[in-house]
């Protein structure tokens, strides 16, 4: 089997684990109940739920956006090591994660315990973007080799940058949880937003 069949395996493999994962999330946008419904009406029933409207457009932008990069990753190397599939692993261990603070996060957003489900939520992405780094940067040194560098050299540039900002920007993110809960989520979504941008605005300066 060629090194390249077994990398397109892995990326099948994680193909599948982004699917499940962001399947997961709808699941856990609750229906209101009968008796809820009868005392304030369906449509203020629906509108006391945005907690978890907004935890899961978060976590499906942010799940879209990981799936996006860890295609635009693979889609540099042709080769693989043992590292490969652990590092892979490590982040696949989070994506499928997301599906328990986003749950958390719906349930007490409005509860006195919010700080700590948007605490634990933000941390999770946190973790994911550690995660992240980590994998770019064992492909980036171990698994590049020089022609694919110079034939890619914007791409891996553009990636190195995403990268190298990501914790720092989801660590505001989770400082934030502290403050304010709502905000916390929603720099989150805007962080989505943010990386799903491939191109950046600024050119490296020399």
């Amino acid at each position: 089997m060629t090194e390249r069949n077994e990398t397109v395996r892995i990326e099948a493999f994680s193909d599948g684990v982004f699917a499940i994962a962001i399947t997961l999330l709808v699941i856990e946008v609750k229906i209101p109940s009968h008796e809820h419904v009868d005392r304030i009406g369906l449509m203020w029933a629906l509108l006391e739920i945005w907690p978890s409207y907004l935890a899961y457009l978060t976590s499906f932008a942010t799940i879209l956006v990981i799936w996006v990069h860890h295609h635009w990753i693979f889609s540099l190397i042709t080769r693989y090591d043992h590292g490969l599939f652990y590092f892979n692993g490590l982040l696949l261990l989070f994506v499928t994660f997301i599906p328990f603070p986003t749950a958390l996060l719906s349930e007490y957003l409005l509860h006195r315990d919010a700080r700590v489900a948007a605490s634990f939520y933000t941390g999770v992405f946190l973790a994911i973007s550690l995660s992240f780094d980590i994998l770019w940067r064992h492909v980036s040194i171990n698994l590049l080799s020089k022609e694919a560098l110079l034939a890619k050299k914007d791409e891996a540039l553009q990636i190195t940058r995403h990268y190298r900002f990501g914790p720092l920007l989801y660590s505001g993110a989770f400082a934030t949880s502290f403050v304010s809960e709502p905000l916390s989520i929603t720099i989150c979504l805007l962080l989505a937003v943010f990386f799903s941008l491939r191109r950046w605005s600024f050119k490296k300066s020399e």
